[in-house]
């Protein structure tokens, strides 16, 4: 113990530049402290730095083993979006398809409706004034008849007598009884 104290004591003498020689005590000599630190180290660090090496190691291969993991769950969504994304393109062509089908047929059906809307209000129009001229004719010839019964009632009352009046009134009563008779 006493030669370790040395050596500590030692190291705080350090002998004057010009003298040189050749030391003698292993202890104090720097490679021979060194090794022995060295070896040391390795053979109680070896245990703590291989079981911090093993830990790191693990740690990384299982990193790489969630990468891996990650990366085949990502390429899986990224083939599920893949086939989604066809899927949908393929619908939107089908949809612009059937948009453009749809608007030519909307188009055809709305030219046919507006034809047929059309053709009613020519008929309506053409109905409308068959039934003006019909009323306009059926006026005239009320008019007609009117103004041709006030003449022939002007002309028997101006050429006939009460007598005549009576029994021309006569006949066509005893007229009229029998086409009633008949038709009844």
């Amino acid at each position: 113990m006493k030669n370790v104290t040395d050596s500590f004591l030692s190291l705080g003498y350090w002998p004057f530049a010009g003298s040189f020689g050749f030391n003698t005590d292993i202890l104090a000599t720097n490679p021979i402290n060194l090794s022995v630190v060295l070896g040391v180290l390795i053979f109680f660090g070896k245990g703590v730095l291989s079981g911090l090496l093993d830990n790191r190691k693990q740690r990384i291969l299982k990193t790489i083993r969630d990468s891996e993991e990650l990366r085949g769950g990502a390429l899986e969504r990224l083939e599920k979006a893949g086939a989604r994304l066809r899927k949908v393109e393929k619908e939107a062509d089908q949809f612009r398809a059937n948009g453009y089908s749809e608007i030519e047929r909307e188009k055809r059906n709305l030219i046919n409706s507006t034809y047929k809307s059309l053709e009613q209000l020519e008929n309506y129009k053409n109905e409308t004034i068959r039934f003006e001229q019909q009323r306009a004719i059926n006026q005239v010839r009320q008019r007609v008849f009117q103004q041709a019964l006030e003449g022939a009632l002007g002309t028997l009352n101006s050429c006939l007598n009460t007598e005549l009046h009576l029994r021309t009134i006569s006949t066509n009563i005893g007229m009229f009884g029998m086409m009633k008779e008949i038709t009844g």
